[in-house]
């Protein structure tokens, strides 16, 4: 057996011809163990078909799905101090902060637009959970505030999308401040008498969720996502019980009154906009459908034949 020929050629000819093959063309469904294909996962907004279970998605995904034919103006992000208190564990901060704007190509954790959904004009916000988690920072909390008065300034409803692991440790008592300044914000929102709807994404937790998270007009939640302040296992151990199944879930929100809705991201953009013309007074869909001409009237003659006649002649048929 010639070796060189039969062995090391071949392995050589595969190095120099590999082709790039590209990655994650198959995903695992985290629910069912099933394997998803992506193309058919992104078509359906990252929502697995067979279970429902809702991924992780970008807000730039999001925002698609979302505001009508995909068409929003994104927002300029706010300056504020990089690095105010010069953190640094195992990591600077400052490189971080770097990395995850390299990762995200975005400034910060909260991303803020205006558009429309379902032909009603608003303003939304929503965290990059990618970016260091979602978390609330001095960027993020600025950005919402300001995001927020621009609703006020243009008197449209504001969307809240939350997704994110609480206030950024990096920043201390600067992240928990932002507590205090978005619910001033809120505050304004209703003062103007604008609606403010939150959308809790998986997962929704900590400040952001001992903040604006919890004060929405209308709560809606996506299935599945875990919605609350400290996580589970704190909470038996600091009060020295077993919780109840499926606790700080969407399902058990709904059920005890903490959340309005539970709704498919499939159906968020539809459900909005259904929510939102009630609440600043628009007319309905419905009413737009019976709002168009009657069609002809039709009659039968006394041989039992239909005839097409025109809605004045139909009000002066005489009855059978």
């Amino acid at each position: 057996m010639n070796w060189i020929n039969n062995l090391v050629r071949p392995r050589f000819g595969s190095l120099l011809n590999k082709r790039d093959t590209p990655q994650n063309l198959w995903i695992k469904d985290p629910q069912s163990g099933a394997m998803v294909f992506h193309k058919d996962l992104e078509d359906n907004q990252y929502v697995v078909p067979e279970s429902g279970y809702h991924m992780k998605i970008s807000v730039r995904e999001r925002f698609n799905a979302f505001f009508d034919g995909g068409q929003y103006s994104e927002y300029t992000q706010p300056p504020v101090p990089q690095d105010p208190l010069g953190f640094r564990d195992h990591k600077r901060y400052v490189d971080r902060l770097k990395e995850n704007r390299t990762k995200t190509d975005r400034e910060d954790s909260i991303i803020a637009a205006e558009g429309s959904v379902d032909g009603v004009p608003v303003v939304a916000a929503a965290h990059e959970f990618g970016f260091m988690g979602g978390s609330l920072g001095t960027a993020a909390g600025e950005a919402i505030v300001l995001a927020m008065l621009r609703a006020v300034e243009l008197k449209r409803p504001f969307i809240m999308f939350c997704a994110s692991g609480g206030a950024r440790m990096q920043e201390g008592i600067l992240s928990l401040m932002q507590l205090p300044r978005t619910t001033v914000a809120v505050q304004r929102l209703r003062d103007a008498g604008l609606p403010y709807i939150v959308v809790m994404a998986n997962p929704t937790t900590g400040g952001v969720s001992a903040s604006y998270a919890m004060l929405g007009d209308i709560h809606i939640a996506e299935p599945g996502a875990e919605i609350g302040f400290a996580g589970k296992r704190v909470i038996e151990q600091t009060i020295r019980e077993k919780l109840p199944e499926g606790f700080q879930t969407a399902e058990y929100l709904e059920k005890n009154g903490m959340v309005d809705l539970v709704v498919s991201r499939l159906e968020m953009a539809e459900t909005i906009g259904r929510i939102l013309r009630m609440m600043m007074g628009m007319p309905a869909k419905v009413d737009e459908v019976l709002a168009q001409p009657e069609p002809e009237a039709a009659v039968m003659t006394q041989d039992g034949e239909i005839e097409q006649v025109e809605p004045e002649a139909s009000e002066q048929a005489p009855s059978a």
